[in-house]
């Protein structure tokens, strides 16, 4: 079953609970879906990682909707998008914890000899590629500097 059409069931399931939360984020990831399938060059597929990608993209917009929200004040709004980025989590492949993150760069810092913040770009790069899916870029990149400068 791919993502298209797990979004469909759950669609379905939400429409007959009423869930409106359910629906928004349902709907959202459908309109994404749509939109990549049928952009130049996607051929009307999508591999596994551009849905990681995709699904990762409708979080980090939402956050940052979230963030701008509740610095305004905005609780009804807020809370609308913090539904949404539940919904869409879903359908993420787990997240890694803050010390699973912690553990796997400071390998990956060992793997490339990485003594000083100066050496952050082979670390991130490396990083991204092995944690693509699991975290955001944020927090990796959070990390990356917090153990190199110890």
């Amino acid at each position: 079953m791919n993502l298209e059409q797990k979004i469909m069931a759950e669609m379905k399931d939400a429409m007959k609970a009423k869930n409106e939360a359910a629906l928004r984020g349902l709907r959202a990831i459908k309109a994404a879906i749509i939109i990549a399938k049928t952009a130049e060059g996607a051929g009307g597929e999508l591999k596994e990682e551009d849905e990681t990608k995709m699904l990762q993209k409708l979080v980090k917009q939402r956050r940052d909707s979230l963030e701008i929200f509740q610095k305004q004040n905005r609780e009804d709004l807020a809370q609308k998008e913090q539904e949404e980025i539940s919904i869409i989590e879903k359908f993420l492949p787990k997240q890694m914890t803050e010390e699973e993150l912690k553990a796997g760069v400071a390998a990956i810092i060992a793997e490339v000899g990485a003594t000083s913040s100066a050496d952050m770009g082979k670390v991130m790069g490396a990083a991204t590629k092995q944690f693509a899916g699991k975290t955001d870029g944020k927090a990796i990149s959070a990390a990356v500097k917090e153990l190199l400068s110890k």
